[in-house]
């Protein structure tokens, strides 16, 4: 993935906002995630702690954030540590960031190496009352894996036992939900990728191509542009696969008559873009094909005019269901009986449409977010609506990517083509 440089004002502006949040007194503590290993010496790739990044742009693994608003030392109210210089790991890895490299990322004037972390937080805890820790409180997470934030929360806990501690979670996440417009550019960035990438396969796709020859595709057009997948494993999933929300094996043949549903997006300087595609193989849809279609493009079209500030995701989510209630009853899949309650849905309808239309997109694909909350100008969530029907082998998905707006919102993937029309003429020109 190429290099890109973001503007360290970004992080110093986040830290600004996150220290005025702070309780009188306080001090927060935010760390890198693990290497995570894989088999015998090896690790799988390392991926940042979003919350780390949002703060002080650092992609390295063994960093830690310290921060003391309130510290009469005015040189260490915000402390970045970083990996000790090693020159045998060099050898095997490359360089690492230097105190210098590190401060010009981030913006943070003191940086130190990290075997000076233990006597500096000794320091601050001899000072502060309230400790700010991280945590994993993602409303779909599965902490399985006792991970660094946990283990350091026990630390703290065991020797430094009468200090308030709070969760830094609610706070962060109130602020990376309402995006500034350098985040916003990112983002818009990554979609901007994505349609090209999708343009791309248009050309591509025909009957006897294999999904993974669709992701190879795709591939070449991100790296091409120095971008690389958003922080999910690619859906290329065609015929019956297209009917299985979250489809990644990707190593089915694409038949003719069947279609191509395609949830691909690229991810920009750690910003992520998410888009669905649902495309017939051979260039042309039947017709049942291009009704079903339809039917989830209006969906999507109809929901996109009601996301705007005020609105919740809760309320955005009962929205699609009533429209797509409608679509289900027209297209014969339903009757009338089956749809009454959309905030129940019947075990008929989630059979034809099991998932929700939005979630919050950011740094992670499925970001942080308050789904019963006022949304506000600066949110950034997908609008998805579906329709599977396994006994046809068909599923269709639509996704686009909507910023919100003082005024309504801003569809940052309306260039990407979805009428049906359209993609039949892209296919087949």
């Amino acid at each position: 993935m190429k290099k890109i440089n973001i503007d360290s004002s970004l992080f110093t502006e986040n830290r600004k906002k996150l220290a005025a949040l702070l309780k009188e007194n306080s001090a927060a503590v935010i760390n890198s995630n693990d290497i995570m290993p894989s088999n015998a010496d090896g690790t799988l790739k390392f991926v940042q702690n979003s919350d780390l990044f949002y703060l002080t742009g650092i992609m390295q693994e063994e960093t830690v954030l310290l921060l003391y608003p309130s510290n009469s030392n005015e040189d260490h109210r915000e402390i970045l540590f970083i990996r000790d210089h090693n020159p045998d790991l060099e050898v095997w890895e490359g360089k690492k960031l230097s105190l210098k490299d590190a401060s010009e990322i981030s913006g943070i004037k003191t940086v130190m190496e990290l075997s000076a972390f233990e006597h500096a937080l000794h320091d601050i805890m001899c000072k502060a009352e309230n400790i700010y820790l991280n945590t994993n409180d993602h409303d779909r997470a599965k902490n399985l894996v006792e991970n660094r934030d946990m283990r350091f929360i026990s630390y703290c806990k065991k020797n430094y036992p009468l200090h308030s501690y709070n969760r830094i979670s609610p706070l962060i996440y109130r602020l990376r939900e309402q995006k500034s417009e350098a985040e916003i550019e990112l983002i818009r960035k990554a979609c901007d990728i994505t349609g090209d990438g999708f343009r791309r396969l248009l050309g591509f796709v025909k009957p006897g191509k294999y999904e993974y020859e669709i992701e190879a595709e795709l591939a070449h057009e991100y790296i091409k542009q120095g971008a690389s997948f958003a922080d999910y494993e690619p859906i290329i999933a065609s015929g019956e696969n297209s009917c299985f929300l979250h489809y990644v094996k990707n190593d089915d043949v694409c038949s003719d008559g069947d279609v191509l549903l395609l949830d691909v997006a690229a991810g920009w300087a750690n910003y992520n873009a998410d888009m669905t595609r649902t495309i017939p193989v051979n260039g042309k849809f039947t017709e049942r094909q291009k009704n079903v279609y339809n039917a989830v493009l209006r969906a999507m079209k109809g929901t996109i005019k009601e996301m705007k500030p005020g609105k919740t995701v809760r309320e955005i989510n009962y929205i699609t269901r009533e429209i797509l209630a409608k679509e289900l009853v027209d297209l014969k899949l339903l009757k009338t009986d089956d749809v009454k309650n959309i905030k129940i849905k019947s075990a008929e309808f989630k059979k034809y449409y099991p998932h929700d239309v939005s979630h919050f997109l950011g740094l992670a694909v499925h970001d942080v977010g308050y789904f019963d909350e006022p949304l506000k100008p600066g949110a950034v969530l997908t609008c998805e609506p579906g329709i599977y029907i396994r006994e046809e082998k068909l599923g269709i998905r639509i996704e686009n990517d909507i910023l919100i707006t003082e005024g309504g919102n801003d569809d940052l993937m309306k260039n990407v083509p979805s009428e049906a029309e359209e993609i039949e003429s892209l296919m087949n020109n």
